[in-house]
């Protein structure tokens, strides 16, 4: 019973439009889920993900009017988007749309280019040599060779990573497998299932004050899992003294969640049944969806959002 790699990361947004405007134009993403967060209908759920919103692709924010993240130690500092074939594209593209962007570097034996959204959401563009599927949207401005093929790594900023470490390898059966130096620090990366950079995290030291969660932040991390695994690893946590919301059912996937011992909240979540559960893969994301507890109150809950295009 093993973790397969990163499920989804989940961010907030406090402009949904803008932020819409930045994944789908400038990454070229595909807006594959127009909800809610099912634990506050007020607030669009978006998920962005690639041509067939596959599990390990999506990048999904909450929008919520909050101030701008304070950053700080114990939060995820770094979501990495993985690309083959080069960055040198990538550069123009951002230029021209007015992105802050650092110059592309190797890191862990990676190219890779780190970039932040309108808000400060921190992110980074990695070459993964084009490892694994890829399943372009053909929509998307970003020319298919180029397009984002998935998430990860995923970076952590802990103030104790000894005892998160504790976590990734004792409760949730990851190995750490090497470190690196970067800017911020040393890194140490831990892999799950098959390794490589859509299944791993990196853990690094910070003592500064702890991060303000906010605009521009992350919310948390979620890990792939088989659908017929979803009870056994909720037993997992129990038999290891995790404190855990036990089995949720979020109806495109099934979760679990818990926050490690610096506070992060972490994600289990199952593959399926997938996005395409209430609607055409063909058309995902261009209508409100709700789960279907939900459904009978959709009047009252477009009545609350506020207009999603610009």
């Amino acid at each position: 019973m093993n973790l397969t790699g990163i499920h989804h990361l989940t961010a907030v947004t406090a402009r949904a439009a803008d932020n819409l405007a930045f994944y789908t134009e400038v990454l070229g993403l595909r807006l594959v889920k127009q909800t809610v967060n099912q634990d506050d209908v007020s607030a669009y759920h978006l998920f962005y993900a690639d041509g067939l919103a596959s599990p390990g692709s999506d990048i999904t924010f909450f929008d919520w009017p909050a101030p701008p993240e304070r950053r700080g130690a114990n939060s995820i500092v770094r979501t990495h988007l993985r690309v083959a074939g080069g960055l040198d594209g990538w550069c123009e593209r951002l230029d021209r749309a007015g992105v802050t962007r650092g110059a592309p570097e190797t890191r862990d034996g990676r190219l890779t280019l780190d970039f932040d959204d309108p808000e400060g959401q921190r992110l980074a563009l990695v070459d993964d040599s084009g490892a694994g599927e890829a399943h372009p949207w053909d929509r998307s401005p970003v020319p298919a060779p180029e397009q984002i093929r998935g998430l990860g790594p995923i970076r952590l900023a802990v103030a104790q990573p000894e005892r998160t470490g504790a976590v990734l390898t004792d409760v949730l059966g990851m190995r750490r497998e090497r470190g690196f130096d970067a800017p911020e620090g040393w890194v140490e990366v831990f892999a799950m299932g098959p390794g490589g950079p859509a299944a791993e995290i990196q853990l690094l030291r910070d003592t500064s004050a702890p991060a303000r969660a906010g605009a521009g932040g992350v919310h948390h991390v979620a890990f792939r899992i088989p659908d017929a695994e979803h009870e056994a690893w909720a037993d997992r946590l129990r038999a290891n003294r995790v404190p855990s919301s036990g089995p949720v059912d979020r109806y495109y996937f099934r979760s679990l969640y818990f926050r490690e011992p610096n506070g992060i909240l972490f994600e289990i979540a199952t593959d399926g049944p997938g996005f395409a559960a209430d609607e055409p893969l063909e058309t995902l994301g261009e209508r409100l969806a709700l789960p279907p507890f939900l459904e009978p109150r959709r009047a009252a809950i477009e009545a609350g959002l506020k207009p999603l295009r610009r």
